[in-house]
């Protein structure tokens, strides 16, 4: 098989690969006090941004891609670091659901959060390495999540990539409006 057609699945996986580390290393300083922190307004805590984008991605890949169970229904089941589960989308209501209530009353371990992300991140780059250039086009059913039909690859840049810089983002925002660094650079 040439290097030519793995140049599309090689991208998109180092492309999730550098959002995993910016995402780890914006965490790394994270204390427990600045993870449950809520400035005015209606932004969701540093923990909860981090808790929604580790689940949101293994419920994406683990389940609706790979068709199996997601690793916090399986062996994660209890160890995940959250202690209740954000709220699932409702198929018979398009789009996201509100996640802000639970976002501001989860309690969250960040250290088992960290460990269970670390086996979402491991086992996202393990199912990217099955795959080849021609399956990205294939269609993935996104309706449990209340969307529609998605190519593999915008499922993967949306549902992975933007989620993950996108809540990234936010929690070095929230980190500077707490005095600390933001980024890890």
């Amino acid at each position: 098989m040439s290097t030519q057609q793995n140049t599309t699945v090689s991208l998109l996986r180092k492309q999730i690969q550098g959002a995993h580390q910016l995402l780890q290393g914006t965490m790394q300083s994270v204390n427990a006090d600045m993870a449950h922190w809520t400035p005015d307004g209606i932004a969701n805590p540093i923990d909860a941004n981090y808790a929604h984008v580790v689940l949101s991605e293994d419920g994406l890949i683990n389940g609706l891609l790979k068709g199996g169970a997601p690793l916090f229904a399986t062996q994660w089941a209890g160890k995940t670091g959250v202690n209740q589960m954000p709220p699932s989308p409702d198929p018979a209501h398009p789009g996201f659901p509100n996640w802000s209530g639970w976002a501001h009353a989860v309690q969250i371990d960040l250290q088992a959060l960290h460990t269970y992300a670390q086996a979402v991140f491991a086992a996202t780059d393990e199912y990217l390495a099955t795959l080849q250039d021609e399956n990205l086009q294939r269609k993935a059913d996104l309706s449990a999540l209340g969307l529609q039909e998605a190519s593999l690859v915008d499922a993967l840049n949306g549902g992975v990539l933007s989620n993950t810089y996108t809540h990234t983002g936010e929690i070095a925002c929230l980190k500077g409006l707490q005095g600390a660094q933001g980024y890890p650079f």
